[in-house]
């Protein structure tokens, strides 16, 4: 990111650098680590490690470990709980968000059925991500409850510290659970798409996105889903498979879901 703002933007690069104090070695090193880093893969289990060691270390005994033990690290040495098989919040099913391409779906479905029941919650970002990604594989009932904790976290006192103050990055993940998990957005490769998968507990979904300064609004049923360009020269967006070019000559362009079944898109 940073060479290619060098070479398009060199005044941004030189505001960068005065700012920052950015020199040439430490993006040398970014490099150089990037470079050493790998995703695992174990092959008996057919999932991603969540770390070298993670799958050599003892289950921890959930069955055993009362409500009243949560959140565990303040009950129990970090040291003990790093030696276990037990995670706060979601880290590997986060990195299946953010790196989609890096993942199968077949892979993400294993991956997220492993590692869901090791997860505590004890973090109040861990629902809203274990949602939307329940959501992408096809399990809407751990999406909705997911959905209904992360909704509930300040307004239903889930964690019993509300009184210390609202979780602010939790609200922000209640809207990422509308958006990218039951309207199943993803930006990652510098264009929209969307891969509705609207639960039975709602009717319709509807909102607006400012991308790259135009406006877009989504609208979307169980069955269909309507893209409108309400201001902007022009947008390429993606649904499920099928690429719609929205214009202000032809600014909206209503999409069926998938069922399961074929489709066909009008």
């Amino acid at each position: 990111t940073v060479d290619t703002l060098r070479g398009r933007r060199p005044d941004l690069y030189t505001a960068l650098v005065h700012k920052t104090h950015l020199n040439s070695m430490e993006v040398s090193e970014w490099k150089r680590a990037a470079e050493g880093m790998y995703i695992p893969y174990d092959a008996g289990l057919g999932i991603t490690p969540q770390d070298d060691q993670f799958l050599q270390q003892e289950p921890w005994d959930f069955e055993h470990t009362p409500p009243d033990k949560y959140p565990l690290l303040l009950f129990f040495h970090p040291l003990t709980i790093y030696r276990h098989q037990v995670i706060k919040q979601a880290d590997l099913v986060l990195a299946m968000l953010l790196l989609p391409h890096e993942f199968s779906a077949d892979l993400k479905k294993r991956n997220f059925e492993f590692y869901d029941p090791l997860t505590t919650g004890d973090s109040s970002l861990s629902p809203c991500i274990q949602s939307i990604m329940a959501a992408e594989i096809g399990d809407m009932n751990k999406a909705v409850d997911y959905a209904r904790i992360a909704a509930l976290m300040d307004l239903g006192d889930v964690a019993g510290n509300v009184k210390d103050g609202c979780h602010i990055a939790a609200m922000g993940g209640v809207w990422k659970i509308f958006v990218y998990g039951f309207a199943g957005m993803r930006d990652f490769t510098g264009q929209l798409t969307f891969r509705p998968r609207i639960p039975p507990v709602l009717e319709r979904l509807r909102f607006q996105l400012i991308f790259k300064a135009q406006v877009l609004e989504v609208d979307a049923s169980r069955t269909h889903t309507r893209y409108t360009l309400h201001t902007g020269s022009g947008l390429t967006i993606t649904h499920e498979e099928y690429e719609i070019e929205l214009s202000p000559e032809a600014p909206s362009s209503v999409q069926p879901n998938w069922t399961g079944a074929a489709t066909q898109h009008t």
